[in-house]
This record gives structure tokens, C-alpha cells and sequence, in this order.
């Protein structure tokens, strides 16, 4: 007697192969349809870092003109925020921001253009989005400091 009930406990520790395979599709289909979203979300997460990133970049800026009197140039670029440019001995406070600072979620570079859209003595940060080139749609769309 003690034997049967034995082997019937063998029988029905398993799982069936049908009841795996039904395991396997429901998750399947649970991730094709929940993946997609996820990651469109973050998508969305990386360009709000992005703007975040660009505005310590900006405040950095403004402690660099004050301390320097004047805007990085073009060809110094962000660079100038981290390393001293030779000309500034003595007005350089830096380093204002820390290296990684300079690189967007993507971790592409940041660009950055002397002479802004918005008016003459201003400046623009850029960052291309996921691809690294300008232009583009979703995740590889630019952003624009304000």
C-alpha cells in the first residue's frame, strides 16, 4: 500500500510538455506586448535627462563666464568646463563640471554652439538623441537647450 502511494507522488511531481508549452506562450505573448512599451518609456526618461543634464551645464556656464568674463569659445567647446583653457591662468575656477557631465544619456557628447538661435551673446547645447546624428524622429530626435 505504501508503495503506490509512493509512486503516484512520482508520477505527479512533473509537469506535463503541454503545460510547459502553455507556460511559454502566455509569457510570450505577455512580452510582446508589454516590452514595446517599456522601453518607449525610457526613451522618454533619457530625453528628460538630457534637458536636466543640459541645465547644470548651463549654470556651469554662467560660473565660467563670471569667473572668466566671457562665453567658451566654439572651438574650446564644453571641454573648457572641465579642463583650464591656456589663456584664462589665474580667472579659471574650475573644474566646473565633472567629465561625464558632458556626455548625454546616449553618452554621445554634447555639442555645443557659440553663437545661439535665440539672439546674438547666446549659446546653444545640443544633444542628437540615440543615434549621435542631427536630425531625426522618437529617440534619435535633437534637443535643444532653452
Amino acid at each position: 500500500m505504501y508503495r503506490l502511494v509512493e509512486q503516484k507522488r512520482r508520477k505527479q511531481n512533473g509537469f506535463t510538455v503541454i503545460e510547459m508549452l502553455a507556460v511559454v506562450i502566455i509569457i510570450s505573448m505577455l512580452a510582446a506586448f508589454v516590452v514595446p512599451r517599456v522601453f518607449k518609456g525610457m526613451g522618454d526618461a533619457k530625453a528628460k535627462i538630457a534637458k536636466s543634464k543640459m541645465a547644470t551645464i548651463d549654470g556651469a556656464i554662467a560660473q565660467f563666464k563670471m569667473h572668466c568674463d566671457r562665453y567658451p569659445l566654439e572651438e574650446e567647446g564644453l571641454l573648457c568646463l572641465v579642463e583650464m583653457p591656456g589663456d584664462l591662468e589665474g580667472k579659471w575656477q574650475g573644474a566646473y563640471l565633472k567629465r561625464s557631465d558632458l556626455l548625454d544619456p546616449w553618452d554621445n557628447p554634447y555639442v555645443f554652439i557659440a553663437e545661439g538661435v535665440a539672439n546674438i551673446g547666446s549659446y546653444d547645447i545640443k544633444s542628437y538623441g540615440a543615434d549621435g546624428v542631427e536630425g531625426g524622429e522618437g529617440d534619435n530626435l535633437d534637443i535643444v537647450n532653452d
